[in-house]
């Protein structure tokens, strides 16, 4: 057998699984959980997510993302049997860990975690620096090029100069309708 202690502590473990398969492979094991009797030594599976920010066809809309991709959170007693029945579950590729050794998931992270998940306003990723040269994805100046001469990070938005009639006019954006060059 791959576990060699018996920790009676309930912990957070991090299981991988095939991508794509996180959600699956969390419903199999809460699942398992209420078919096989476990609720004694394994107690939930999570696959954390957080809301972001996203435009398709000019629209915003709000989605929710998984932080690890290819992740599952499993809550347990590590033991033998629970570690088998983890490991055997379809999608999973492993826990995570040194050697054959599953390692717990520090309280400080999961609490980290679990705090961006439930963090109610969605993220605006914007990543761009002032005078960088983006191109225009979407919007009425899609297929425009320009420099970006405002960066605003809370609300998502850059203001990019575009040159039109031969003159540089600023255009406010969603940081999400541009993209490096």
């Amino acid at each position: 057998m791959a576990v060699n202690r018996y920790d009676d502590t309930r912990a957070w473990y991090a299981i991988s699984t095939y991508s794509g398969y996180e959600d699956k492979v969390a419903d199999s094991i809460r699942q398992r959980i209420n078919t096989i009797d476990l609720a004694d030594k394994i107690f939930d599976a999570i696959v954390p997510k957080e809301k972001q920010i996203e435009i398709k066809n000019g629209k915003r809309k709000v989605v929710d993302r998984k932080i690890f991709q290819g992740y599952v959170l499993v809550e347990m007693k590590l033991s033998d049997e629970t570690w088998y029945i983890i490991r055997n579950t379809p999608g999973v590729t492993g826990f995570v860990g040194t050697g054959t050794q599953p390692t717990p998931v520090s309280e400080k992270e999961i609490t980290k975690i679990k705090k961006r998940m439930g963090a109610e306003d969605p993220k605006y990723s914007v990543n761009y620096a002032l005078g960088e040269v983006v191109s225009i994805t979407d919007g009425p100046f899609k297929g425009f090029d320009g420099a970006i001469s405002e960066i605003d990070s809370a609300k998502g938005k850059i203001k990019v100069m575009v040159s039109m009639f031969g003159r540089e006019t600023p255009v406010e954006l969603d940081a999400l309708q541009v993209k490096k060059i």
